[in-house]
């Protein structure tokens, strides 16, 4: 007869990291673009902060600007609240 319980054959780390993948899937890939978009933003955001310090297209510039601010600070949301969620399920402060 086949052994129904998967804990037997696994060790408790491998069980513990799979249990973690299962409560949350694809946490690393959400992070690492939460990473990406955040540094790309903050690339933007300092090309235009300086475009409008110089003067030089300042409407357009300064719209560009807030929308680098909008999305760095976003991808801080969405990082922060990714960080409460897991800390809250495993019962960490």
């Amino acid at each position: 007869m086949v052994d129904q319980n998967p804990k037997s054959r696994l060790k408790p780390k491998q069980y513990a990291s799979l249990k973690a993948e299962v409560a949350a899937p694809y946490r690393g890939l959400r992070q690492f673009f939460y990473i990406a978009f955040g540094a790309s933003g903050s690339l933007g955001a300092f090309v235009f902060f300086f475009q409008v310090l110089a003067g030089r297209n300042v409407e357009s510039a300064l719209s560009s600007l807030a929308l680098q601010v909008g999305i760095v600070a976003l991808m801080i949301f969405l990082w922060r609240w990714e960080r409460r969620r897991q800390s809250s399920k495993t019962g960490n402060s």
